[in-house]
């Protein structure tokens, strides 16, 4: 496995993972939060406040990429990009264990850290505060609600890559990609718009959360692709499997507390 593959499926991960933690209940609040008629209400700029929040889950994404920096420095210094079979076995075995937590394989024991961001502060400080406040809190991934364990794979692919700068850049990837949801909300006008929007986010929910497990079971067949081809396809075809066979028993994930959806706010209901 080389470094530069690494850095590829880790920024894929870090986008999946991203888009998955948009259905946490902080992030569904963030956007019963920030929108065009909540911002007007408090005689504040929709646009200024979605910047400032996209500026600080940039931040979030830095800091937790410097995480992930100091563990690929640390990678580096053993010599792990020099031994390539090493690395990916260590990736498989955090990807197919994220695929598995994520599944419901080990039990219901997500989410984590559940904490949500303040909302008191929407009426106590400045938009810019709140707004790269709130965004920060958003960015770094394991301030709030975690909704998966892709969040975990993304920091282990990143130290995988023994460079701290590609590290760095990972997590300042996952920190844009969690930052550009609030735009979600640019276009809604009322509260009747914002409810539609989560009755849409409510529909395409199980989806996102099957392509996020599809996307680390794929991470763990391409690691052990490059140094056990034989693994890798005994492993895809058991996922295969195990898929097929949830689809024809019409099997779905349960809403449960993994996929609910946040009412809009009091200022919403407005």
């Amino acid at each position: 496995m080389t470094i530069d593959w690494i850095v590829v499926v880790g920024a894929a991960t870090a986008i999946a993972a991203a888009a998955r933690s948009t259905w946490s209940p902080c992030g569904l609040s963030m956007l019963s939060s920030i929108t065009p008629f909540g911002e007007r209400s408090r005689r504040h700029r929709y646009g200024a406040t979605a910047s400032w929040f996209v500026l600080g889950a940039i931040a979030g994404g830095l800091t937790l990429g410097a995480g992930a920096a100091v563990m690929a420095a640390a990678a580096s210094a053993v010599g792990l990009s020099a031994h390539a079979a090493a690395a990916s076995a260590i990736a498989a075995v955090i990807a197919l264990a994220a695929a598995g937590a994520d599944s419901g394989a080990f039990g219901h024991w997500l989410p984590l850290v559940r904490r949500q961001v303040d909302d008191a502060w929407l009426s106590s400080y400045r938009p810019w505060f709140y707004g790269a406040g709130f965004g920060w809190q958003i960015g770094v991934g394991v301030a709030t609600y975690i909704m998966t364990a892709a969040v975990f794979l993304v920091v282990a692919l990143a130290a995988l890559t023994a460079n701290p700068l590609d590290a760095m850049a990972i997590g300042v990837l996952f920190g844009l990609a969690r930052g550009l949801t609030v735009l979600l909300t640019s276009r809604v006008r009322s509260p009747a718009q914002l409810r539609s929007l989560h009755r849409q986010l409510a529909r395409i929910g199980p989806a996102v959360r099957a392509t996020v497990i599809a996307v680390e079971v794929l991470v763990a067949v391409a690691a052990l692709a490059e140094a056990w081809p034989w693994l890798a396809t005994a492993v895809g075809a058991a996922s295969a499997l195990v898929a097929i066979g949830w689809a024809l028993r019409g099997r779905v994930w349960p809403a449960g507390v993994t996929d609910a959806v946040v009412p809009p706010t009091r200022l919403a209901e407005r």
